[in-house]
């Protein structure tokens, strides 16, 4: 299967195994992910409520992406402090950027990875899809962790960060002069750390998440560690593994 393919397999997939075992149900509050992955389960969530499968389900999306991809596909859109939502969701579902064999992962590609955070953190339900390329020995070395920062800290943030061994980028636009701006109005940092000699792990990442977020200027970062989700990964051969 193509990569296109596997991300809508996993979405397919999780969607309506998490529909056949009771943990999306009708009336629940669903916070809805970013992304490429992300979105087919978003469009996935919407047919199941056009069949008549789910109704009165209430979601919180994590970027503009996906409020307008609700908007779109006519899921009732709210904030985490809505009323309706009182800042606590039954589930929330998103892809990830890299994930290793104890469910930690690495997100914020999009650069909404605060949003995401809350959204997670705030779910009594996290669950992840992802294709087969996603599924990695170690995080820290592969794809970038993006660190979510306040503008006037760049220069002391990244600095801070160097003394933790990552070597940290100030992620540029595309086809826009000058850096990444968040739906936050924040800077990102992409930062990435050397494999050890023989290939280990130079980090712990649930530490790490930790030890980044205590840097002042720092608003959030990529490491989602301590809320561990249900995975659904899509592989080249048409199956999905569930752990």
């Amino acid at each position: 299967m193509t990569l296109n393919e596997q991300k809508n397999l996993a979405a397919v997939s999780a969607i309506d195994d998490l529909i056949k075992h009771g943990l999306i149900f009708s009336g629940m509050k669903i916070g809805l992910g970013t992304g490429s992955t992300a979105m087919p389960a978003v469009e996935r969530l919407a047919e199941r409520i056009r069949d008549g499968s789910l109704s009165d389900i209430r979601a919180v999306p994590t970027s503009f992406q996906t409020t307008i991809a609700c908007e779109n596909l006519g899921i009732p859109v709210y904030s985490m402090n809505s009323r309706e939502i009182g800042g606590q969701l039954d589930l929330a579902i998103d892809g990830a950027d890299e994930i290793d064999p104890g469910n930690n992962a690495i997100k914020g590609g999009g650069a909404a990875l605060l949003r995401e955070k809350i959204v997670a953190y705030n779910a009594k339900v996290f669950v992840i899809v992802a294709d087969s390329t996603k599924d990695v020995p170690s995080l820290g070395t592969g794809f970038a962790l993006p660190v979510e920062i306040i503008a006037e800290a760049r220069t002391s943030v990244m600095a801070e960060i160097r003394s933790l061994g990552a070597e940290p980028v100030l992620r540029e636009g595309v086809r826009k002069a000058g850096p990444v701006i968040t739906d936050n109005g924040n800077l990102i940092l992409d930062c990435r750390w050397k494999a050890g000699a023989d290939g280990a792990a130079p980090i712990d990442p649930e530490q790490m998440e930790e030890r980044l977020n205590r840097i002042v200027g720092v608003v959030e970062n990529g490491f989602f560690t301590a809320k561990k989700p249900i995975v659904y990964i899509a592989r080249e051969n048409g199956t999905v593994d569930k752990r």
